[in-house]
């Protein structure tokens, strides 16, 4: 039975839960999913060598997943055996020290072995309304009070839902919206699924789509009032209703293939997506009438950008970030196609991207080398350079560092497998 707790207990454990803060970043790419803090007062130009290491942090276990930040705590997933990725856990660090608050482990998985990219947690945890939720890699979904990491309910993408397991693993950060929580199973018993945040019972599955997940994360937009999510399958770009989760539309001009990673970039109706494997990327306009939504197609199988996973960042009228084509980074215009790059730099080895405050965070996946540039059109123009100050001691199966770079309340937070590094970036 479980224990009451006097009013005062209550009040205390009310006060305790995070609240949401302009400068935090609860989940995954952001406060708004696209990669982009709207924080200010940040370093423009960092010192010889980088800016001030502030901790670094061994979380106990490897992974791929970048942290949220919220109210002053750190949350980040992990998993102690390295070898298959078992015993994944989450845990809450301190932002202002890195010292552990609290550690979650997530219920034993039942899903099979994750092909050779090494072991680990691949999603972020979102964090929401004094909980946090997390996917691990064979399909576990928990939902923790962020206050202590108590465990309120666990349910299986793999047992549950019928979904089918990617090759490398679930890498989907699950998106709440309103009192759902949304996310992307895979298969014939429907491929995007809503569940109740706080119960974690099914609301609705899209039964229409049978696609196969693949590594991407939902994003939520309102197009003529209507709300819904886009995201990509392993097979095609797709957008559900938000309030049935009706399959609206479906486009697969795109050869998406092997893996399918990157979140899209949505700005008002418009949708860019790109993947890797020789993919490319695409344009769509969407347009609704009622309760439906079309899809038209700007252009689409353009080969200038394919980029395989460290996703891209719009800023302003352009987009930033890498393309395995040439392999470089590069900006081009958003909203029409990129015949001609603006500009294009070999400066940093492929990576992931993050912006804030009018500047890019390139980390690159090979050495841990982070990269401060100027979110400019007319040039590559870098003004900071740092390089981790300490690599992981475990091999990483065939992998990189593939964590994306998250800015919060004035610090840089960068991982390598089970150390998580913070770095001041605040020009106070």
């Amino acid at each position: 039975m479980p224990r009451s707790f006097p009013l005062f207990g209550l009040a205390l454990l009310a006060l305790l839960a995070p609240e949401l803060g302009a400068a935090d970043w609860p989940q995954w790419r952001g406060p708004n999913r696209n990669g982009v803090s709207a924080e200010t007062g940040l370093l423009t130009k960092w010192p010889e060598g980088g800016p001030k290491l502030l901790w670094q942090a061994d979380i106990g276990g490897v992974g791929y997943g970048s942290p949220a930040v919220v109210g002053g705590k750190v949350y980040i997933a992990g998993a102690t055996d390295n070898k298959d990725g078992k015993n994944e856990f989450v845990v809450c660090l301190s932002a202002a020290d890195g010292k552990k608050v609290w550690k979650a482990d997530v219920p034993e998985s039942k899903g099979g072995y994750l092909n050779g990219w090494g072991a680990g947690p691949r999603g972020t945890p979102t964090v929401d309304g004094g909980a946090v939720y997390h996917l691990g890699a064979r399909g576990e979904l928990v939902r923790l009070k962020a206050v202590d990491g108590t465990e309120e309910w666990a349910r299986s993408l793999f047992i549950d839902f019928k979904g089918g397991i990617p090759g490398w693993g679930y890498s989907e950060s699950v998106l709440i919206d309103g009192d759902a929580l949304i996310c992307t199973p895979g298969g014939k018993s429907g491929a995007i699924l809503a569940l109740d945040k706080k119960t974690g019972k099914e609301r609705w599955r899209c039964t229409d789509l049978e696609d196969g997940a693949g590594y991407a994360s939902l994003v939520p937009v309102d197009v003529g009032g209507v709300r819904q999510y886009v995201t990509q399958t392993q097979q095609a770009a797709v957008g559900v209703r938000a309030k049935d989760g009706a399959l609206l539309w479906r486009k697969a001009d795109l050869k998406r293939q092997v893996a399918v990673i990157p979140t899209p970039v949505v700005h008002k109706n418009m949708v860019f997506l790109t993947a890797g494997y020789g993919a490319g990327c695409e344009l769509l306009k969407l347009t609704s009438q009622g309760d439906k939504t079309t899809a038209e197609t700007v252009f689409t199988k353009n080969k200038l950008v394919v980029n395989q996973h460290g996703g891209a960042v719009r800023v302003g009228d352009h987009v930033y970030g890498h393309t395995d084509s040439g392999n470089k980074w590069v900006c081009f215009a958003f909203g029409t196609e990129p015949e001609d790059l603006l500009w294009e730099s070999k400066a940093l080895d492929k990576g992931s991207i993050s912006a804030a405050g009018g500047y890019l965070y390139c980390f690159g996946q090979q050495k841990g080398t982070c990269v401060l540039a100027e979110a400019t059109p007319t040039k590559w123009n870098e003004t900071g350079r740092l390089e981790l100050p300490a690599k992981s001691r475990f091999p990483r199966g065939g992998g990189m560092i593939w964590a994306h770079p998250v800015i919060a309340d004035g610090k840089l937070y960068l991982r390598d497998h089970e150390l998580l590094f913070c770095f001041d970036v605040s020009a106070k």
